[in-house]
């Protein structure tokens, strides 16, 4: 664990263990934004604690970037302020994240006693595309680009800042994750959708890993279009989802160990269109 970076004015990245979890604030005027809360409530009140280092100001909100657990499990700490998330991460909790919780409570998972603690909470103020908080003369933009990551990633952008907290749509300490409710087919179009509306100098903080730029953004998104055209590829060859991994071999951008569910789900996609999916690609210039 480090301590608070200042990325840009008033904007500020703490990255934790375990998972290397980005937890961002965005300073105004009237008091502090909270931008997830990591895996529990004890990873939770660690936030709380390490708060007092950025001065006396309340947080007036928290935001969930998406629904897994190691951003939403310490929900249950910051109930006394309006907690916002995507319109679908209630359901995403329940289909995914509660049925996870139990599983690893009854198979006694460290940290045993951590998750047995966990009151999924879900967020208090549900938003769908677009939504505006203003922190006292300070504006932060709520934006939900569509599905990648997850089916309910939001972004904030803090415009007078130039500065974009992007969640788990982008991550630099390690390749993207597909995992509990991806869409690889649709990710590298939300990812060009989120690439076109940054300047080339803007801050782009990750769900996991540091600072980087656009051009990094853009890089990854062309990885994660590779992903999505060499599962249309293997789909329309007939190779057997058993075996695709395999079959793309070395033309994977991104370790084979971690693209599982990206296939498993691309195929179901596909196969259940009958034909390769007609969602773009998309691309970045």
């Amino acid at each position: 664990m480090t301590g608070w970076r200042e990325v840009a004015e008033g904007v500020f990245q703490r990255r934790y263990n375990p998972l290397d979890v980005s937890v961002c604030v965005v300073r105004g005027a009237s008091g502090l934004l909270l931008v997830d809360t990591r895996s529990s409530p004890r990873q939770a009140d660690e936030i709380r604690r390490d708060l007092r280092e950025l001065g006396d100001l309340p947080v007036l909100a928290v935001v969930n970037t998406h629904a897994h657990f190691d951003h939403t499990f310490g929900n249950q700490r910051f109930t006394s302020v309006p907690i916002y998330g995507h319109r679908l991460v209630p359901a995403h909790l329940e289909t995914y994240e509660r049925p996870m919780l139990a599983t690893w409570i009854a198979r006694g998972e460290e940290p045993v006693q951590e998750w047995a603690e966990v009151v999924i909470t879900p967020p208090s103020v549900l938003v769908d595309d677009t939504h505006r908080i203003d922190l006292g003369g300070r504006a932060v933009e709520l934006l939900h680009l569509g599905r990648g990551h997850t089916d309910n990633d939001v972004v904030l952008h803090i415009p007078d800042a130039s500065t974009w907290l992007v969640g788990d749509l982008v991550e630099e300490s390690g390749p993207p994750m597909y995992g509990s409710g991806c869409f690889p087919l649709d990710w590298p179009a939300t990812n060009a959708a989120l690439a076109d509306r940054m300047g080339s100098a803007d801050v782009v903080v990750p769900g996991h890993g540091m600072p980087v730029a656009r051009q990094f953004v853009a890089e990854q998104q062309t990885q994660l279009a590779a992903v999505a055209s060499l599962i249309r590829e293997l789909h329309a060859a007939g190779i057997p989802v058993a075996e695709a991994l395999s079959a793309g071999a070395a033309r994977w951008p991104f370790p084979q160990e971690g693209l599982g569910a990206a296939v498993a789900e691309g195929y179901l996609t596909l196969g259940e269109a009958g034909q390769p999916g007609d969602t773009a690609a998309g691309g970045i210039s």
